[in-house]
């Protein structure tokens, strides 16, 4: 087994991973535990809408059930029509600013727990700021109200965006509207610009956002803890990022 490095010893890395459904998010993540793991660094991998978001069930369940949502995830030739966060009215944006509270004050326990569970890497699928994303972020008092909660919550060692072509995302995962998917990029950019600490990683063919992810992880650790990163490694991908 590699050794860790002192700083991975002292606090787990925490790395989240935001973007567009169909970003290839899902895949980024498994290779980046598969990374750790060659290693032998353990990783503890979280959901953000399974571990952190409070109430979900009903939450999905008032949207199927109101706004006839269709439930599943959509494939290629298996369109889902989602109806939730892509229905937008005065009423929900301020539902959201309360809900997406409670989330946030649920992040501390979970991120609390991950980081005593004895993982040297805790990765999540998602992060609040994926909710975040949702909201009308033209507005000043909603950037306000980002800005004071991004202020005291746990912050990722390294936040990936995962940018992506959202008619390329649309074909992966057809479950909005290509419309709205043009919509939430925007609103990732505008929130990346917001909170200057997000790493985006621009639209890539899977093997060269590959490299990209890992290379600014080993870039990460350089800075913060000379020339090995958490799992013993003494260099980056060889194949350097596009």
């Amino acid at each position: 087994m590699a050794e860790l490095h002192p700083l991975a010893a002292r606090r787990p890395l925490l790395i989240s991973f935001s973007g567009l459904d169909g970003a290839g998010k899902s895949t980024q993540i498994e290779n980046l535990r598969a990374y750790f793991a060659a290693a032998g660094s353990k990783t503890k991998l979280l959901a953000f809408w399974d571990d952190v978001v409070v109430l979900s069930r009903h939450r999905e369940r008032f949207v199927h059930k109101v706004y006839k949502s269709e439930i599943g995830v959509g494939g290629p030739g298996k369109p889902v029509a989602r109806r939730d966060k892509n229905v937008r009215r005065w009423y929900l944006t301020l539902v959201r600013h309360a809900l997406y509270f409670l989330d946030a004050i649920n992040l501390f326990a979970v991120i609390r727990r991950a980081r005593r569970s004895g993982a040297d890497v805790i990765i999540m699928d998602r992060y609040i700021y994926d909710e975040w994303a949702n909201l009308p972020l033209r507005n000043a008092l909603t950037r306000a109200y980002v800005c004071l909660l991004n202020a005291v919550l746990p912050r990722p060692d390294v936040a990936y965006l995962l940018d992506a072509d959202p008619e390329a995302a649309h074909t992966r995962k057809p479950e909005y509207p290509v419309e709205f998917m043009h919509h939430c990029r925007a609103a990732y950019y505008r929130l990346a610009k917001l909170l200057g600490t997000m790493t985006v990683i621009p639209p890539l063919e899977l093997e060269e956002a590959k490299q990209a992810v890992d290379a600014s992880l080993i870039s990460f650790v350089n800075r913060k803890a000379g020339d090995l990163d958490p799992a013993g490694l003494t260099s980056a991908p060889s194949r350097p990022p596009a």
